[in-house]
């Protein structure tokens, strides 16, 4: 299992809606998210500042090609077209990222 963070901003005037559809996510999302390997999922939410913190842990063995998989699939392309506007990601991200994948630097159990 690996530990994964990320982090993007959120448009001020969009957090409203960011939390409505995050109260009701699709069940097909849902269902893409655990198919690709990923685990207890959690975005929070910091203010003033706007950004959002994704943390989840991966549980395959090819994550490159389970975030292909995630992102063909039709379900998740058309989520993505209601989450993508109400985010800013961060000029830093690495080319090819959304949201920018942080590096654990710390853990205990």
């Amino acid at each position: 299992m690996q530990r994964m963070g990320m982090v993007i901003g959120i448009k001020p005037d969009k957090i409203a809606a960011y939390k409505q559809l995050h109260a009701a996510v699709w069940p097909d999302v849902l269902a893409q998210i655990r198919s690709s390997n990923i685990r207890n999922y959690t975005i929070f939410l910091r203010e003033p500042e706007n950004l959002l913190f994704g943390y989840w842990e991966y549980h395959g063995s090819d994550f490159a090609a389970d975030m292909t998989k995630m992102a063909q699939d039709p379900r998740t392309q058309a989520w993505w077209q209601h989450t993508d506007p109400c985010q800013s990601p961060l000029t830093s991200r690495k080319d090819g990222e959304q949201w920018a994948m942080m590096a654990e630097v710390f853990h205990t159990d």
